[in-house]
C-alpha cells in the first residue's frame, strides 16, 4: 500500500471518528432525556405500590354474571375479517349473556365473506345487529364506527329504547367475561373507562408478535396506572374501552359542526386514541382500570398481534402517524402540565426512531474504527468528560429498563417469556425505526393531498378458537 493511500485512509478514518463523536453526542443526549422521563414514571409507580394505590383489585366470584345497570351497545367495525369476526361474535355472546347487551357489527356491501361469517357467529341471537355500510369499503375505521353509531340512534328511535353506554372492540378481540360488568359499573362514576390489552403469545412468532407482549404489559401495568392516578387524560386503545352515552353525544354534536356525522373523526388514523383525550378535554373524567377476576386472571382484552415484520411495521407506522404526527396537528399542546408531559411521551415515536437509528448506525461505525485500531490506527478525537458521563447514564438506564421489562413480562407471562423479552429488545427497536420512517413518508403524502386510508392489519385467527381447542383436549 502506497504512502498516499495510507494518508487518505487515515484522513477518512479521522472523518469517520468525528461522525462517530457527533452521533454519540446526539444519541446519548436524547437517551439521557428519555431515561429521566422513564425514571419519573418508575418512581411514581414505586411510590404508588408502596402506598397501596397501585394494587390490582380482585373481583368476587360470579362477578361476570352481575346484571347491567343500563343498556350497552358494543361497536365492532369489520373489513376483510372473515377469519375472525364469526369467532368474536360467538364468543362475545357466550361470555356476555346479559339481556342489556347489543352487539353492532359494521360490514361492507363489497365484503360478503365478512358478513356471512358474522351471521354464522350470531346464530340468530337477537342481540346482534349486522349493519351494512352504504359505502363500499374500505373507508376508514372511524367512518365505519360512525355508521354503527347512526344505526344505534335509529334503533333507539324505532324501538323506543336508550343505550346508556358504548363499548368499542375490534374483530380480533377475545373479551373477558367480567369486562362488560366492570365497564358498566365504572361508567356509573366516570365518562370513559379503559381496560388493559393483553397480547397473546404465538408459538410461531415468538419474536415479532412477542415484543407486543413486552410493550403492552409494561405500559398497561405501569405507565397507564401512573397516568390514571395523576389524573392525566387517558387515551383510548380502541378495544376494551367504554364511553358514557352523554359524552359521545356531546362529541358528536361538536363533530357535526365540522362536517362529521358521528363522534369519530374519519380523517384520523387513531380515532380511538383521540377520542379518549377529547372526552377529558370536555371536562369529563376517564379512568384506567386494572383488576383480576376471582381466579386471578387479568380482566383484559386478549388478541393476536401481527406475527410478521411487514405487518408489525405497518401497524406501528399507523400508530405513529396517527398519535405523533396527526396528534400534533389535531390536538395541539394545550392543557395542564401533566397532560403536556403525557402528550410528549405519546408523540415521541418519530424522535425515538431517529435516535435508535443513530445508535444502530454507531454500531457499524464503531466496528470499522475498532478494526482500524487493531491495525495500528491512532484516534484523533477524545471523548469529553460530559459525553463519558452521558454514556455511563445511558448504559445504566439500559440495564434499568431491561430489568423493568423482564419483571413485568415475567409477572404476566412467566419467567421464560420474561427472559425472551430481553432478547426481543433489538427486535422492538428495529421495528420502531422502520415504522418511524414509514409513518413520516405517509404523513408527508397526506400533506400533499393524499387521502387517509384504512391501512388495517390482517387477522388470520382468533384467540377464542385456540381456547376452545384447549378445553376440548
Amino acid at each position: 500500500m502506497s504512502v498516499g493511500t495510507i494518508v487518505e485512509l487515515s484522513q477518512l478514518l479521522d472523518v469517520l471518528q468525528r461522525v462517530e463523536h457527533e452521533l454519540l453526542l446526539f444519541a446519548a443526549f436524547w437517551f439521557v432525556i428519555g431515561a429521566v422521563d422513564e425514571l419519573a414514571v418508575d418512581c411514581g409507580w414505586l411510590w404508588l405500590r408502596m402506598t397501596g394505590r397501585a394494587t390490582e383489585g380482585r373481583l368476587p366470584r360470579g362477578y361476570e354474571l352481575r346484571p347491567l345497570d343500563g343498556r350497552v351497545a358494543v361497536l365492532v367495525p369489520a373489513w376483510h375479517e372473515a377469519d375472525v369476526i364469526g369467532e368474536l361474535v360467538a364468543h362475545t355472546l357466550k361470555v356476555w349473556p346479559h339481556d342489556g347487551l347489543a352487539l353492532y357489527v359494521g360490514c361492507y356491501c363489497n365484503d360478503p365473506k365478512t358478513l356471512a361469517s358474522a351471521m354464522a357467529g350470531a346464530g340468530g341471537d337477537p342481540r346482534v345487529r349486522l349493519v351494512v355500510h352504504d359505502r363500499a369499503g374500505p373507508t376508514t375505521k372511524a367512518d365505519c364506527l360512525n355508521r354503527l353509531y347512526r344505526a344505534l340512534i335509529a334503533d333507539e328511535v324505532r324501538r323506543g329504547i336508550s343505550y346508556t353506554s358504548v363499548v368499542l372492540h375490534d374483530a380480533e378481540d377475545m373479551v373477558h367475561p367480567a369486562a362488560l360488568p366492570v365497564i358498566d359499573r365504572v361508567l356509573e362514576e366516570v365518562d370513559f373507562v379503559q381496560l388493559p390489552v393483553r397480547p397473546e403469545p404465538q408459538t410461531a412468532s415468538q419474536w415479532i408478535a412477542g415484543h407486543y407482549s413486552d410493550e403492552f404489559t409494561e405500559a398497561h401495568a405501569k405507565s397507564l396506572v401512573v397516568r390514571d392516578v395523576l389524573g392525566a387524560a387517558i387515551p383510548a386503545a380502541g378495544v376494551g374501552c367504554g364511553f358514557a352515552r352523554a359524552a359521545l353525544d356531546k362529541l358528536a354534536q361538536e363533530r357535526r359542526a365540522n362536517g362529521e356525522d358521528g363522534p369519530f373523526s374519519s380523517e384520523c388514523l387513531t380515532e380511538d386514541y383521540e377520542l379518549g383525550l377529547l372526552v377529558s378535554r370536555e371536562g369529563a373524567r376517564g379512568r384506567f382500570v386494572r383488576v383480576r377476576d376471582s381466579l386471578g386472571e387479568l380482566v383484559a382484552t386478549r388478541a393476536f398481534f401481527p406475527a410478521t415484520l411487514d405487518e408489525a411495521v405497518r401497524q406501528k407506522a399507523r400508530w405513529i402517524h396517527g398519535i405523533s404526527l396527526q396528534g400534533w396537528d389535531r390536538l395541539g399542546w394545550g392543557g395542564r402540565p401533566v397532560d403536556v408531559w403525557m402528550a410528549l411521551r405519546d408523540r415521541r415515536g418519530p424522535l425515538t426512531a431517529v435516535v435508535l437509528a443513530a445508535a444502530y448506525s454507531l454500531l457499524v461505525v464503531e466496528a470499522v474504527l475498532a478494526t482500524a485500531r487493531l491495525a495500528g490506527w491512532q484516534e484523533t478525537v477524545s471523548v469529553s468528560p460530559a459525553l463519558k458521563a452521558m454514556l455511563a447514564i445511558t448504559l445504566a438506564s439500559f440495564v434499568w429498563r431491561a430489568a423493568w421489562r423482564f419483571g413485568f413480562t415475567a409477572y404476566e407471562y412467566g419467567i421464560v417469556e420474561g427472559l425472551r423479552s430481553l432478547l426481543r429488545i433489538p427486535v422492538a427497536n428495529i421495528i420502531a425505526i422502520m415504522a418511524g420512517r414509514r409513518a413520516l413518508f405517509a404523513y408527508v403524502r397526506t400533506l400533499r393531498g393524499a387521502d387517509v386510508s384504512w391501512d388495517k392489519t390482517t387477522h388470520r385467527s382468533h384467540p377464542a378458537s385456540f381456547a376452545t381447542k384447549a378445553i376440548a383436549r
